[in-house]
């Protein structure tokens, strides 16, 4: 699919321009776990700053919060979902297998003719890793549209017995929209971290079923060391942040807004703190969605436009972080409408 740009304008970078949101209507709420587990909403509010969660049900899979995010995107940008070029799909919880969950949000959305394929960025780190990916597939010159969804069921892995993930997890999608931008930077050169020496800090464990013992049966199920990742998000992340802000030629404090995974916001609130810039600078969105893996930090950006917060031209730091260890990092100049050129189809 080819479309035509106003030549009396010449774009100069790649921006975002409009960001989708689907959460399931589902919500838990402390007092529904205090039933649950041994536990209390005081311990849930002051350690992990959390108060409620979206669930998916029982036949709403990742997929389906998938094309509510890719449907959101595109009606805020006022454009067809048949307009798209490409469809990229970041998930670490696919309905099945084989095959993407981008041909399934293609199929439902009833898209023909365009490629979808899937990532797996190994869940929280997932929201650049994705983004970067969605970038370069734009700066190639062969698309004028990308669509990139970042969408996990995650709170379907929670150890049953584990309260401390089912007071932090929840289940999510949103959808970046692509575009050539002119007269803007628009998205800058993402930075990309892995330590596999933390392989273990988080990860999915596939507990085999009593007599169905191989590689792909069994229960998945999280493994989280809570104080491995706090000690990772506060020990390594700010040094890299340092790296991200250099490569982008900005300061910190030149930064509108530190958008991050929402791990927690108890987290999110100290690593912005570590970093020397004012508590106003967060963006906090799991206190009632709990953390959505790779798509929080796509929702709290999302929320961030949404209520004001971020304007056109504003610069924007963009940081995920979690299982792998894997992390990344961008600052994003923001766009606003006057940026993207028109496209004729």
């Amino acid at each position: 699919m080819t479309g035509s740009v106003d030549s009396t304008r010449v774009p100069t970078g790649v921006g975002i321009r409009s960001i989708g949101v689907c959460l399931p209507e589902r919500e838990v709420t402390n007092a529904q776990l205090v039933e649950r587990f041994d536990t209390s909403d005081a311990w849930m509010r002051e350690r992990l700053g959390i108060t409620g969660r979206r669930i998916a049900g029982p036949d709403e899979f990742t997929s389906d919060l998938a094309l509510g995010a890719l449907e959101d995107a595109c009606k805020r940008a006022f454009v067809d979902p048949a307009s798209i070029d490409l469809l990229i799909c970041c998930t670490s919880t696919p309905d099945h297998m084989i095959p993407a969950v981008a041909t399934l949000v293609l199929r439902k959305a009833q898209v023909r003719g365009v490629p979808g394929f899937d990532v797996n960025a190994g869940g929280c780190a997932g929201g650049l890793f994705a983004l970067d990916v969605g970038h370069k597939y734009m700066e190639s010159g062969q698309y004028e549209r990308v669509a990139v969804v970042v969408a996990d069921t995650v709170a379907q892995l929670n150890d049953p017995d584990d309260r401390t993930q089912h007071a932090i997890f929840g289940d999510g999608a949103a959808c970046y929209l692509l575009e050539r931008c002119a007269d803007s930077p628009g998205i800058g050169r993402t930075l990309l971290g892995t330590d596999p020496e933390r392989y273990y800090t988080a990860y999915i464990e596939r507990v085999a079923e009593e007599g169905r013992l191989n590689r792909f049966s069994g229960v998945n199920v999280t493994r989280m060391d809570g104080k491995g990742v706090k000690d990772f998000a506060l020990s390594v992340v700010p040094g890299f942040v340092d790296e991200v802000i250099a490569s982008a030629g900005v300061t910190l404090d030149e930064l509108k807004l530190i958008v991050t995974h929402q791990a927690n916001p108890t987290l999110v609130r100290e690593l912005v703190r570590r970093l020397g810039q004012p508590a106003g600078k967060a963006v906090i969105v799991a206190d009632r969605f709990g953390n959505t893996s790779g798509s929080s930090v796509v929702i709290a950006l999302a929320e961030a436009e949404r209520t004001g917060r971020l304007v056109p031209g504003d610069k924007v730091l963009l940081l995920g972080f979690g299982a792998g260890m894997s992390y990344g990092g961008t600052v994003v100049h923001w766009c606003g409408g006057e940026n993207f050129p028109q496209r004729e189809w």
